[in-house]
C-alpha cells in the first residue's frame, strides 16, 4: 500500500469475530458467496455484499487506484484469480454494490498454523470508494466476509496494517478489534 494511501486513511485490515458454528462433519463447512442487504437509509440505495465477478474487476481496480494513487491492472487480476474466480474453499473477494455500481471490496482467506495460530480468517484488504463512505459499507462487507469465515468453522480473523492507517485503524476497533497475541518483525535488506 502506498504512502499516500496511509497517509489518507487507505486501506488494509481484519477483524477478530465473535465465535463461529464448528465445521459440518467430515471436515470444513461448504462455503457460499456471503450475501447481506441492507434497507437504504435517507434515500441512499440498498447495498448488497456478493462474491465478486468478473466484471466487477475494473470497479476494484479504480477504487484501489484512487485511493492508493497507484494503478495496479497487473496486480488485480492476479488477485481476482486468487480470490474471485478460483472459487477455492475459504478465499473471498467480496464487493458491496449500491445502485448497480461496486463501492467497496474485501478479500480474505482462511489460512492454517501459520505463526503456530490454529486456522482462522485473514482479511487483506478492504476499501470503500471516498464518495461511499461513511455510510454502512465497510461494516457491511466486514460482516460478509465474518459470515463466509463461519461458515468456514473459523472463530477468530485478523489483520495486519500499517500503524499510520488510521482511517482503517480506527474502523477495525470500531468493530472490535484490538490487538492480537503476534508480534510483527522486519528487517531492511541490503
Amino acid at each position: 500500500m502506498g504512502t499516500r494511501a496511509r497517509k489518507a486513511g487507505g486501506r488494509r485490515g481484519g477483524t477478530p469475530a465473535p465465535k463461529g458454528r464448528p465445521p459440518a462433519a467430515g471436515g470444513r463447512a461448504r462455503t457460499r458467496p456471503a450475501v447481506a442487504r441492507s434497507p437504504s437509509a435517507a434515500g441512499e440505495p440498498p447495498v448488497a455484499v456478493r462474491a465478486a465477478r468478473p466484471g466487477d474487476l475494473a470497479s476494484v481496480t479504480a477504487i484501489d487506484a484512487e485511493v492508493t494513487g497507484l494503478a495496479k491492472p497487473a496486480y488485480w487480476r492476479g488477485i481476482f484469480r486468487r480470490y474471485g474466480a478460483s472459487a477455492k474453499v475459504g478465499r473471498h473477494l467480496l464487493v458491496a454494490e449500491a445502485a448497480g455500481e461496486v463501492v467497496g471490496f474485501i478479500i480474505g482467506e482462511v489460512r492454517d498454523w501459520e505463526f503456530g495460530s490454529p486456522p482462522c480468517g485473514w482479511v487483506f484488504a478492504i476499501d470503500v470508494h471516498p464518495g461511499a463512505r461513511l455510510s454502512g459499507i465497510g461494516t457491511k462487507l466486514l460482516a460478509g466476509i465474518v459470515s463466509a469465515f463461519r461458515r468456514a468453522g473459523v472463530t477468530t480473523i485478523r489483520t495486519i496494517l500499517s500503524r499510520e492507517n488510521a482511517l482503517v485503524l480506527s474502523f477495525f476497533r470500531s468493530q472490535g478489534m484490538m490487538a492480537g497475541p503476534f508480534i510483527p518483525l522486519e528487517m531492511e535488506l541490503d
